[in-house]
């Protein structure tokens, strides 16, 4: 099982790179990332949460009952101009919690770890939120991104102390969602 990566290390901020090989060490890769998004009770877990600045994730909306989707390179090919507002929470983040305005249906490409392109269209709900979600860790962006600078400045003194824990070895802080 990975270690989470929390808020305030660089890695989260960057801009992850494409997978361009589709191998033994993606799919062991692939293994531990779900083994840790179940083990930590997250609905999805993208590779820079986990320390490793590559185009994956993993995605689990129905807390088990079947295995995770998982998406490599991912885009989107659709965003409605329709959106919903929802509490989220961030792995990443742990004890921060906050609404955020996002498209509630949206598609999206991407490939299998054995490189077979696949589509998600339409998603809603919980899926569209989730694959925004970790799409935005992919592109260097958390949820904090999708608030106003006055929420982020009320947040100021958690998100110190969630960043403390990237120099610590506390990675059992709080993981609930």
């Amino acid at each position: 099982m990975f270690d989470i990566v929390y808020y305030g290390n660089p890695i989260l901020r960057k801009m992850a790179k494409p997978v361009k090989l589709f191998d033994n060490e993606l799919k062991n890769f692939v293994d531990e990332m779900s083994e840790t998004m179940f083990e930590r009770d997250g609905v999805g877990l993208a590779a820079p949460q986990v320390g490793k600045s590559i185009r994956v994730i993993v995605i689990d909306t129905t807390k088990g009952a079947s295995l995770p989707m998982v998406l490599i390179n991912p885009a989107f090919v659709y965003k409605s101009k329709e959106v919903e507002e929802k509490e989220e929470g961030c792995l990443s983040l742990p004890e921060i919690h906050v609404n955020i305005k996002r498209p509630a249906i949206v598609s999206v490409k991407a490939y299998d770890v054995n490189g077979k392109e696949f589509t998600i269209n339409n998603a809603e709900g919980l899926l569209a939120r989730a694959l925004q979600h970790e799409i935005d860790h992919l592109d260097g962006l958390l949820i904090i991104d999708h608030i106003s600078h006055l929420q982020r400045k009320m947040l100021s003194s958690k998100l110190k102390k969630i960043s403390s824990l990237n120099n610590s070895k506390k990675s059992q802080y709080l993981t609930t969602k």
